[in-house]
């Protein structure tokens, strides 16, 4: 066998699963460019595999895409801690929303150890048995289990508490977007609560604010000058749709970069507002243009 025919009988089997692989690496890792690299990773070590001795590929090579990932986590940790300003998870636009995994649930992630983060992830969202895990993360099966209540636990304030019905939620959105653009505070203000807090991830690559923004005063007058950018400028509406679960929007902001906007929205009203500018993050939206 030729190595082109290897490289072709491993593509066979391997890229049906690349989709699932994907999202289990982004739903880790929360980057898109990491994620595909861990899984093209998965891939060469696939075609170094004697594929006949795997009984089950997808858990074979699931296992295989985790362990690279818990690795991965280990160098970003330290990126993240120096990165300017709040940190953002890549953002995801979607027709559909993807309840099990919103922005704020993947911001909680953050704060829990690489095991413990595979562990929940891969039975709580994944549907993995914990046997399965346990080899994954070479643990027994009943540390497993530990180690996804503690991570349950660290995040469940994050999980959802009140579903948005999806299209209100992209009303919502369509409404925020033409409010905050036109300058009319009065429509803005009735959208967001007294506690809404804004985040804001530049990367220190484009101007955004380097700290949460917190209280509806606050929110406000950040709004009220970023409307006069917005008029001086434009801002070009792209898409609206689900940002990482998210009923939000994507645009074309007046320096010619693409901005993703994620509202979290609880009761009707708006309580954190994700805009994510890092331009390292939004390459994959480039086709949006």
């Amino acid at each position: 066998m030729t190595p082109h025919d290897t490289k072709g009988a491993a593509a066979d089997s391997f890229d049906p699963l690349r989709p699932k692989l994907i999202r289990v690496a982004y739903r880790m890792l929360g980057s898109v460019a990491d994620a595909e690299d861990v899984v093209q990773e998965a891939f060469i070590r696939w075609m170094g595999t004697d594929r006949a001795a795997v009984r089950e590929p997808e858990a074979f090579l699931r296992r295989t895409v985790t362990r690279l990932c818990i690795d991965q986590l280990k160098s970003a940790r330290h990126r993240r801690e120096t990165y300017i300003g709040p940190w953002l998870p890549d953002p995801l636009v979607e027709e559909e929303p993807d309840e099990d995994v919103t922005l704020p649930l993947m911001l909680a992630l953050e704060r829990l150890s690489p095991l413990e983060r595979a562990a929940f992830l891969l039975h709580d969202v994944f549907g993995v048995a914990f046997d399965e895990i346990a080899a994954t993360l070479d643990r027994d099966a009943a540390a497993c289990r530990q180690l996804a209540a503690r991570a349950r636990n660290h995040v469940r304030q994050a999980r959802p508490r009140f579903r948005v019905e999806q299209q209100h939620g992209l009303e919502i959105a369509q409404a925020f977007f033409a409010a905050s653009r036109t300058g009319d505070m009065t429509a803005l203000g009735a959208m967001l609560a007294d506690d809404v807090s804004v985040h804001s991830d530049g990367g220190g690559k484009r101007t955004a604010a380097i700290r949460l923004v917190m209280g509806f005063r606050h929110v406000m007058k950040l709004h009220k000058s970023l409307a006069v950018l917005f008029r001086k400028y434009g801002s070009h509406l792209l898409r609206t749709g689900f940002v990482n679960g998210l009923p939000g929007f994507v645009t074309m902001e007046g320096d010619g970069e693409i901005q993703t906007t994620a509202l979290e929205i609880a009761d009707g009203r708006v309580v954190a507002i994700y805009i994510t500018r890092n331009p390292d993050k939004l390459r994959h939206l480039s086709a949006l243009h």
